[in-house]
């Protein structure tokens, strides 16, 4: 009969489609809701549009997104399909219609398929009662329908005897599991019973009227507080009043209750206040509390039938009264160092009063300061603050401080500052620092045990602010313990513990310590030294203190030569230069540097440095003998310049020409029929002479010729830089001076022909001599000057020699030494008449030659032997 009901419905749908044809398909029922676990079954309708060429077995269904399988289909006719599909347990799906033609597909309509619960009986109702205010109940609905489901709660009267009337006093609706009624639908009475209605598509269930007596579900509105005051004079007690609320049921007792904490702990306090229904309003003292102290108080109300407790009213906050601070502030000094003489800042600071509860609020300190011998010179200052800068002299002083509020002060805490020359004892021999899981810990160790007061002083070594120093006193123990909190990682801090006696403080010992280390942020940046040839001095600077991150244990130098291993050389922390050795010659090396603490190590930027070549004893050893060469040949030029003339004269000594003496002329037939003359000659072919004359001794006395001949020798040595030149005249070589200049002109190097007795005889006629030179005695003095007169014939460009007759006797040496005492002028037949003709009376004597010295010109015998034999 169903299935009958279910086709005709169908066949309705298809014949209304077929009339509007105004969509293209349907798909019945739209939206369904269902029980979970239960059969759905969905059709879907197509409409004329696709007919003819589309029917029903072009249709095919997916449930999100996944395709149906084919045996859940059934073709109702041509233009209707249905799906079947058992054991729905999707709380919420789309199931999808399409057509397939032709291989393509196409949506045709869809709808949303959720499944869910019938609703479960309503349960656990209770109701709040406001007076004339509102009725507020609530209930549990069991489990998740899942499923849209609406609520409807009744409120019925009940007889005496519980029974329930038929007549309902009012309901509500709602979607939530609680609803409301206001005012003025909430009328008091002690007979209502209330009752739940839940329902959706799968049913409905009611639940039990449960009967609820109105007085027992009161709950009003919080009590407002009126005053929360202080007694003056009275100590710790606050008076507290409030007011209760207007509307409340009539003839009912209330009780209070009154809630107090001070807002240094997180517990309260209660009070209980009972109060008859007539009263409006209530007080309480409260007791026992702390001086000085905020308290903040609060008040709830209830019935003494009802269940409900009213809302706490909005808090209030005062003071207890003040009492005098019972505790000495908490107080410690920076002394720096003086800046100028007889002046020195002290930085004083202390901490808030430790003492609890508290004492009050602290209005200010007073800081009183004045030189240990004399106290009439006491200095007052008042601060708000709780540091201050005192500027004292090199005396030592005594700084009292004390807390004040309304009460009055507190006890002073008292602090010595030494004078600046006072020397303080050492009395902690050492301390350690260590960290554990949580917690700093330092210990020491006092040579003095009676001491038992000591402060511990810590801040960060790179603060300059002594302000920022953070302290605390420790009594009885030698040991000290704080939490890491207090402490920044990767920071150095300098710990200091301070020996407390009396009002003094001893010298402090200090330490350094890290609470956690990391590598260094940074690594040292290399230098070197000038290298050498196998070694080179590395230097580098120390990370700056912020960039250490923990102690710096060690340094580590990496070099490595250009394709060779890296070689490696660690140092002490202390250490800031190395010298790298047994390097390699004339080779490049690369060398960075590592800093390592107790985390790791960072190694700084490379640096690249080349060995030389040759070091300096290298170069010293070539260099020495290279320079002490050329020292010693530029001694050697330098002797052979300044003696050149006296090694000449002993390696090559002049041995004199013939042709060309200017003391005779050679016959210009005897010179060339003479093969010895014609050597000597070749360079002056002109030259001729006739006769030689002999030079003999000026001096036949032997006494005076020593130093007249010396004497004039000097002064012929004068002359040597005059030059004699030789003026052709014809065939005839002419030779001319004037009478005086005779000495002059004869040096040393000038040819002449030492000759003898013997020899005399044996010189050829071509040699004619000349005339004889007599002898003639003079002074030294006049014979010298008159060597030294010459004069020049400019127009003839030549020196001509004027010459006087010697006298023939004249000393021969036949060994040629040197030992000749006067020299002879030989005279040629040629020269002119008028230098023949001079006056014997002015000839000028020679000085002799010296034995044993080189440089003299001469003629051998040998000489005289060629010119003989031609």
């Amino acid at each position: 009969m169903f299935n009958c009901l279910i086709w005709m419905f169908v066949l309705l749908c298809s014949s209304i489609a077929d009339e509007n044809s105004i969509r293209d398909a349907d798909i019945f029922p739209s939206s369904p809701e269902i029980e979970r676990g239960s059969t759905l079954k969905l059709f879907c309708i197509l409409g004329k549009r696709y007919t003819p060429h589309r029917n029903a077995s072009h249709i095919i269904w997916k449930l999100n997104h996944e395709l149906i399988a084919q045996e859940n289909y059934n073709i109702v006719n041509e233009t209707v399909s249905s799906i079947t599909i058992h054991n729905f347990t999707y709380s919420k799906a789309h199931v999808k219609c399409f057509t397939k033609y032709l291989g393509k597909e196409q949506l045709l309509v869809h709808t949303e398929v959720k499944s869910g619960f019938p609703p479960d009986t309503p349960g656990n109702i209770s109701c709040i009662y406001c007076f004339d205010t509102k009725l507020t109940c609530t209930w549990t609905s069991g489990r998740e329908t899942n499923l849209m489901t609406k609520y409807t709660l009744y409120r019925k009267l009940m007889t005496e005897g519980r029974v329930t009337l038929p007549n309902t006093m009012g309901s509500c609706q709602s979607k939530t599991e609680s609803c409301s009624f206001y005012y003025p639908d909430t009328p008091y009475s002690s007979s209502f019973c209330f009752q739940v209605k839940a329902e959706n598509v799968l049913g409905e269930v009611l639940s039990d009227c449960v009967p609820i007596a109105m007085e027992k579900i009161e709950k009003f509105e919080p009590p407002e507080i009126l005053s929360v005051k202080k007694i003056t004079g009275i100590r710790q007690l606050l008076t507290v009043t409030w007011k209760m609320p207007e509307k409340i049921i009539p003839s009912q007792d209330l009780i209070c209750e009154v809630q107090y904490r001070n807002l240094y702990s997180n517990s309260s306090e209660f009070v209980t206040v009972p109060l008859n229904s007539a009263e409006k309003t209530g007080s309480c003292n409260l007791t026992g509390l702390w001086d000085s102290t905020e308290y903040s108080v609060a008040i709830r109300c209830i019935s003494v039938v009802s269940i409900f407790w009213s809302e706490w009213s909005r808090g209030k906050t005062v003071s207890t009264e003040e009492k005098a601070p019972s505790e000495k502030v908490d107080l410690w000094r920076v002394v720096e160092s003086s800046q100028s003489a007889g002046s020195r800042s002290v930085h004083l600071m202390w901490k808030p009063l430790n003492s609890f509860p508290p004492s009050g609020r602290i209005l200010g300190y007073k800081i009183q300061y004045f030189p240990e011998n004399n106290a009439a010179l006491k200095i007052t200052n008042i601060s708000t603050d709780k540091k201050i800068i005192l500027f004292l002299n090199e005396e030592a002083y005594i700084i009292s401080i004390t807390a004040y509020n309304s009460a009055g002060n507190s006890p002073e805490a008292i602090l010595r500052i030494p004078s600046t020359d006072e020397k303080t004892s050492q009395i902690i021999e050492t301390v350690k620092t260590f960290t554990t899981h949580e917690d700093v810990v330092v210990e020491w160790i006092a040579s003095e045990p009676e001491v038992t007061e000591y402060v511990v002083e810590w801040y960060e070594e790179l603060e300059t602010d002594p302000f920022a120093r953070s302290w605390q006193h420790v009594s009885n123990s030698t040991n000290w313990r704080t939490n890491k909190k207090n402490f920044k990682p990767f920071i150095c801090y300098n710990i200091s513990v301070y020996p407390l006696y009396g009002n003094k403080v001893a010298a402090p010992y200090s330490i350094q310590t890290y609470v956690q280390e990391k590598k260094p942020s940074e690594g040292p940046v290399a230098d070197t030294d000038i290298p050498g040839k196998n070694e080179v001095t590395i230097k580098w600077n120390e990370i700056s203190k912020d960039k250490r991150n923990g102690f710096i244990s060690n340094y580590t130098i990496f070099y490595k030569p250009e394709d060779g291993k890296e070689l490696n050389e660690t140092v002490n922390s202390d250490v800031l230069q190395y010298r790298l050795k047994s390097l390699q010659a004339n080779t490049q090396y690369t060398v960075y540097i590592m800093a390592s603490n107790e985390a790791g190590g960072t190694s700084g930027e490379p640096k690249t440095f080349k060995t030389l070549k040759f070091n300096k004893e290298d170069v010293i050893f070539i260099a020495l003998p290279v320079g002490l060469s050329m020292l010693f040949l530029l001694g050697l030029w330098i002797t052979c310049t300044l003696k050149k003339h006296a090694f000449k004269k002993v390696c090559w000594p002049d041995i004199p020409n013939p042709a060309e003496s200017i003391a005779v002329e050679w016959p210009l037939d005897a010179s060339t029929n003479n093969s010895f003359l014609k050597g000597v000659t070749s360079e002056a072919k002109t030259i001729n002479f006739e006769d030689i004359s002999v030079l003999e001794h000026c001096f036949p006395e032997e006494i005076q010729e020593g130093s007249l001949l010396m004497n004039c020798e000097n002064h012929v040595s004068e002359c040597t830089d005059i030059n004699t030149k030789g003026m052709i005249n014809g065939d005839k070589k002419i030779l001319y001076n004037e009478e005086n200049e005779v000495a002059k002109c004869f040096s040393p190097s000038m040819p002449y022909i030492i000759t003898d007795q013997e020899v005399r005889s044996q010189i050829p006629s071509v040699l004619k001599p000349a005339k004889e030179i007599q002898p003639i005695e003079m002074l030294e003095d006049d014979l010298c000057k008159s060597q030294r007169s010459s004069i020049k014939n400019e127009e003839n460009g030549n020196e001509v020699l004027k010459l006087e007759d010697f006298s023939e006797e004249a000393l021969f040496n036949p060994y040629l030494k040197n030992s000749v005492k006067t020299r002879e002028f030989l005279i040629s037949e040629n020269l002119p008449e008028h230098s023949k003709n001079e006056p014997k009376s002015q000839s000028t004597v020679l000085p002799p030659f010296q034995q044993n010295v080189a440089g003299q010109s001469y003629i051998t015998l040998d000489v005289f032997a060629l010119a003989t034999s031609h």
